[in-house]
């Protein structure tokens, strides 16, 4: 069974563009589908506007869809009893775009990162302290972070709180939802090398939202391509990615530029992408 299936999901959003009486629906989801298998990151590509951010509320039990099912360890998020919505949170976890906005600028690294083993560990404050410490230091930070503030970290080192904190209870997925695209390049690559290694070391499942083919070919196993609220592509391999013939996949792929100009457009088998681990 996989760890998280998404049966048929649509949603539709209703505005009353007109005046009173003449509300407009707006289906920003159309029968989405896929499934997310245990150890593994699905990469879900998709340009800005396409619904990306949308299905991941979807997913995290934020944004309920009209149609469809969500179903996360086998039970459908929105019909789940009380019980078991408390064990599915616990298991799905979630590192947004924003690293600022996603904490409370009054809370310290040390409360910031503490706040899910509050929400569901009894420790003590030493055991608990003793953890925080680890999680910092497992995310390239240290010990004298613990009573700094977010306005003392840079967006990287914040980044790496709010994976802390998204790692603190071994979830088994986590959803990156454009995770590292307001970072800069060399800090985006060592958050993306981070968030490969915790991969491996904690068995972790992503679904690793972006509008970044080389962002999502750096961590992704899988890719699906969500255009205008339609999964319109599916790929097991990235070779697959590169060989589609879908109009929408080849404009995607040839908007990707090289590292230098005079290299004109990346195309398929390019050597770089092979250095870099992005086509294997």
């Amino acid at each position: 069974m996989s760890l998280l299936q998404v049966k048929q999901v649509s949603l539709s959003f209703h505005s009353n563009k007109f005046g009173i009486g003449n509300k407009q629906a707006k289906e920003v989801l159309k029968n989405i589908s896929f499934s997310i298998e245990e150890g593994t990151c699905l990469g879900l590509i998709g340009t800005s506007g396409a619904g990306k951010s949308t299905l991941g509320k979807a997913l995290l039990g934020i944004q309920p869809p009209q149609n469809g099912q969500v179903l996360f360890q086998g039970f459908d998020i929105y019909k789940a009893d009380k019980r078991t919505r408390e064990k599915l949170r616990r298991d799905l976890q979630v590192v947004f775009q924003d690293s600022y906005s996603a904490v409370n600028p009054r809370m310290t690294a040390e409360s910031i990162i503490s706040e899910p083993l509050e929400n569901f560990e009894k420790l003590t404050l030493e055991e608990k302290r003793r953890k925080v410490i680890g999680l910092l230091e497992r995310v390239g930070l240290s010990e004298k972070d613990l009573k700094k503030y977010p306005h003392q970290f840079s967006g990287g080192q914040l980044q790496r709180i709010n994976i802390a904190r998204a790692i603190a209870l071994k979830p088994k997925l986590i959803i990156l939802d454009e995770s590292v695209s307001s970072l800069d390049m060399v800090t985006q690559s060592l958050i993306l090398q981070l968030l490969s290694e915790l991969k491996k070391d904690y068995f972790l499942s992503y679904l690793f939202i972006t509008h970044d083919i080389k962002a999502a070919f750096s961590l992704s196993d899988k890719i699906a391509v969500l255009e205008k609220g339609e999964l319109i592509e599916q790929y097991d391999s990235k070779n697959e990615f590169f060989a589609s013939k879908n109009p929408i996949v080849k404009q995607m792929r040839e908007s990707v530029l090289s590292e230098h100009p005079r290299f004109g457009i990346i195309r398929q088998g390019d050597e770089r992408f092979v250095a870099n681990g992005l086509l294997k």
